[in-house]
């Protein structure tokens, strides 16, 4: 997931290069971005519904809004919209040239990353308070959260938290979040595990990393990547491409990290503006990589070959990832492969 938006985005420049009628391809874009949302709802509402009731099918009363599918439908269908309609006729010779051609998905993705920042650090978080089980035949039991604070990017009192309780409700949320693999509420740190004695009252609150606005950053790392695919559709020089993509990636890493250092961390889970900088940079970096094996060195039977021990060792581990009589390590060479 840390680069497949970035290869989404980039694809739709190379796959909307050369249209015939707009109209037509938006068709197909909505049509796909439907499939994925529809296949994600379906993939994470059909459910057993218990132990003791075999029953089968879409329980609506707790089916995820949100989710991972849903997602890449989401930023998919806005990065093609913004690739189909928005053009004009500016002929590219150099970087500038592209920016200006593609002025209106620099300022569509201005316009996304102000209003992520000015949700997640603006906004003052009040308190809240959630109930477990959500089963009626049982009575509930209701936590009381202390927040009344503002840009707070912790497991409790994130703005991205209350956003997703406002819009979607939480019943339709879920317990996706990493509060249960933190040391104040596990006792499997960091793994899950049963909850501590003294565990904090947000260790079980609901929370969606995939949730409305997590989902804005997603929207612009698609986007990104749709300018990584523009210079391929534009550039035929090798060294003209490997320059427009290192420069920019390196910027985007040394960004990530000062945002990091000053105080806007790296957060896998709320898609941080930091971590949305370091995801892309590291992506357009190992892009140049296998660019220069693959389009200048035309070493296409080295990367054919790592992706075939890869993919021969990863599902060898899957199949013999077996504890035989308590002795995990008779696989441990198994799982290094399956890592590297």
């Amino acid at each position: 997931m840390l680069f497949f938006l970035f290869m989404v985005g980039m694809s739709l420049g190379l796959v909307y290069k050369n249209m015939s009628c707009r109209a037509a391809a938006s068709r197909k874009a909505i049509f796909r971005a439907v499939k994925l949302l529809v296949l994600g709802l379906f993939l994470q509402g059909v459910a057993i519904h218990g132990i003791n009731n075999l029953t089968y099918g879409v329980d609506m009363e707790h089916i995820r809004w949100m989710g991972i599918l849903q997602r890449i439908g989401v930023a998919y269908w806005v990065a093609a919209m913004c690739e189909i309609w928005p053009r004009n006729d500016e002929k590219v010779r150099s970087g500038p040239s592209l920016i200006k051609k593609y002025q209106w998905h620099w300022i569509m993705m201005f316009l996304l990353t102000s209003m992520y920042l000015v949700f997640s650090y603006a906004i003052c978080v009040p308190d809240f308070e959630y109930q477990i089980p959500y089963d009626s035949s049982s009575e509930a039991k209701i936590y009381m959260v202390k927040c009344g604070v503002r840009g707070d990017t912790g497991p409790a009192c994130n703005a991205a938290g209350m956003i997703d309780r406002m819009i979607l409700g939480d019943t339709y949320i879920g317990n996706q979040y990493m509060p249960e693999q933190k040391q104040q509420c596990s006792i499997n740190s960091p793994d899950y595990g049963p909850l501590l004695s003294n565990a904090p009252s947000w260790c079980q609150a609901p929370f969606d990393p995939k949730g409305c606005l997590s989902t804005v950053m997603a929207i612009v790392t698609c986007l990104i990547g749709l300018q990584y695919g523009h210079i391929i559709a534009h550039f035929k020089d090798h060294k003209r491409r490997l320059l427009l993509w290192l420069v920019p990636s390196s910027s985007f890493i040394v960004v990530g990290l000062l945002c990091d250092i000053f105080g806007m961390h790296i957060n896998k889970a709320l898609y941080s503006f930091s971590y949305m900088c370091v995801t892309i940079g590291v992506a357009g970096i190992l892009l140049a990589a296998i660019y220069l094996v693959v389009g200048v060195f035309n070493l296409n039977s080295l990367v054919i070959l790592y992706l075939m021990i890869q993919s021969v060792t990863r599902s060898s581990y899957n199949l013999l990832r077996v504890e035989v009589y308590g002795y995990r390590w008779l696989t441990m060479v198994l799982e290094w492969m399956g890592r590297f």
